[in-house]
């Protein structure tokens, strides 16, 4: 069982689904895509590397890794092999394992790329805090419901702006 990459996506084609498209001339390659979203931004002449959802942008720009040797264990090979059970049989374990280090790979590359985002987060907390503090309810209330109360972050006060009572003016 031949199982193909989607040539807009790069996701993995199973035999008897999705599409393929030859061009008029027959030159270079036969493209494959996965599902009609593929194929028709393949029609639409739309660059794989600009569409956020493809494998190319996360590998462009640094969401998915690139560089592995992992991924050498992937790549097509044409060389038919004679078969050999001891062979396929320690290609097998090897398949698990090389599975699972690139998966732990994955997970320490995720892990780097969001370890800045926590104080990020608490920035942008902090900032919203003290563009909406006439928003936040009154120190007695949030006595009375524990369940209230934000994490403690500490915020910068403008003067405060008390509510004088005018009459109304006629």
């Amino acid at each position: 069982m031949r199982l193909e990459k989607c040539w807009f996506c790069s996701s993995t084609v199973y035999p008897g689904h999705g599409i393929q498209f030859v061009r008029n001339d027959a030159k270079d390659e036969i493209f494959r895509f996965c599902r009609s979203k593929c194929h028709k931004n393949f029609k639409m002449k739309r660059n794989p590397r600009k569409v956020k959802w493809t494998k190319a942008y996360r590998r462009l720009n640094g969401k998915d890794m690139t560089q592995d040797s992992t991924f050498e264990f992937e790549r097509k090979r044409n060389r038919p092999e004679r078969y050999d059970r001891n062979l396929a049989e320690n290609t097998l374990k090897a398949i698990k394992k090389i599975d699972k280090v690139r998966v732990d790979r994955e997970a320490r590359h995720h892990a780097l790329r969001m370890k800045g985002k926590k104080a990020k987060e608490q920035r942008e907390a902090a900032k919203e805090l003290e563009q909406s503090i006439h928003m936040v309810k009154a120190p007695a209330v949030l006595e009375k419901e524990p369940a209230l109360t934000l994490p403690k972050i500490k915020v910068k006060l403008s003067q405060p702006q008390a509510e004088e009572n005018h009459p109304m003016e006629e």
